[in-house]
């Protein structure tokens, strides 16, 4: 499969990136960062969770928002100059900056986030509102229809 790069395109539009990043999606293009990498898994009936490699942040780096249905996760790191004299040879390690973004569907809220060995864990769950819900309609058994009297005048 071809592939076409969109990317003088970006320079000249504006307000087109939605469709852009579904053309490069479509495509298989992966988009620009990759950064970190995550999981999405479905833990219960309407429960969720978001799974990021954070590895080498601690919690005081890391911030979690949720603004008109979009989850925000961000990530800032000091770059850490050996003090003792060591020079770094190889930095495979990130410790670059990010921010994830996901769009979250109607009524899922944020229900905690927990930091375990480098993987952060936010959770998930879709609160549907009593009035949306389903509900079940009893059917009654039909009634006698009911008769009427008419009376005379006498």
């Amino acid at each position: 499969m071809r592939h076409f790069d969109l990317s003088p395109l970006y320079r000249q539009t504006v307000g087109f990136d939605r469709l852009f990043n579904l053309l490069d999606q479509a495509g298989g293009v992966e988009p620009a960062s990759a950064y970190p990498p995550y999981n999405i898994e479905r833990t219960g009936e309407n429960a969720y969770r978001v799974t990021l490699a954070v590895a080498g942040f601690s919690r005081e780096e890391l911030s979690i928002e949720t603004r008109e249905n979009a989850l925000s996760i961000k990530g800032s790191r000091e770059q850490l100059q050996p003090s003792d004299g060591r020079e770094v040879l190889h930095q495979g390690i990130a410790a670059r900056a990010f921010e994830r973004r996901f769009q979250l569907a109607d009524h899922v809220v944020v229900t905690g986030a927990s930091l375990v060995n480098g993987l952060l864990h936010v959770d998930l769950v879709r609160e549907i509102p009593e009035a949306q819900k389903p509900r079940r309609i009893e059917i009654g058994a039909a009634e006698p229809a009911a008769k009427v009297v008419e009376s005379k005048a006498a």
